[in-house]
């Protein structure tokens, strides 16, 4: 009876952090997948909102259809529809915590196997003859969109995801890094011109 109790209380865990669902944004139509992870309702796809200062990489529909829209960071702010926000840097934090199962208390924070666990099961490239997708456990199935600060210096689709948090110390902004060379999701501060994906977290 005791280990039909522990089976139980496992499954009940698993099945709240791949709670999954559908939003539809009312200002352009699209539809995006959404995942529960621990107490957070995220997008499970990056953002594709034509919000000014946004970019396909590239200029690629077909980027922008997969990958989503690159944005810098006062775009970022306000690409979230209405009922969602761009995520914090406690939130960042709480899903890398959530995917590692770690109690801590540090911000930010960085882990070297989180990554493993939000990366999409494709989409990544391979890195030295191994691949550099994930395991995507939770349903946030994180994609690498790229980066870069204009239209000729893009770089990096297929093997860096960056994402935008909305905390800023002035002249920088701060975000998430995964990358097809690793398992782990870093924190990061760039310049707020800098062109990076949107994940949006549900109010």
């Amino acid at each position: 009876m005791k280990r039909v109790m522990i089976l139980l209380a496992l499954f009940c865990v698993v099945a709240l952090a791949q709670q999954k669902d559908t939003f539809t944004d009312t200002r352009d139509k699209k539809k995006y997948k959404t995942s529960k992870i621990g107490k957070r309702t995220w997008m499970a796809e990056n953002l594709n909102f034509e919000a000014r200062d946004s970019k396909c990489y590239k200029g690629e529909t077909a980027n922008c259809n997969k990958y989503g829209r690159l944005y810098d960071w006062y775009a970022a702010k306000k690409a979230c529809p209405k009922g969602w926000h761009l995520p914090t840097n406690a939130d960042w934090d709480n899903l890398a915590r959530f995917a590692d199962g770690d109690e801590g208390t540090e911000s930010p924070y960085d882990s070297e196997t989180a990554g493993k666990l939000l990366k999409a099961k494709s989409g990544w490239n391979d890195y030295k003859g191994e691949s550099g997708n994930g395991r995507d456990k939770y349903g946030f199935a994180a994609l690498p969109g790229g980066y870069g600060n204009d239209d000729s210096n893009l770089n990096g689709i297929g093997n860096d995801g960056f994402w935008w948090s909305s905390n800023d110390d002035g002249d920088r902004a701060f975000g998430r890094n995964m990358g097809y060379d690793g398992d782990f999701i870093y924190y990061t501060y760039y310049a707020k011109s800098y062109l990076f994906s949107v994940r949006c977290v549900k109010n």
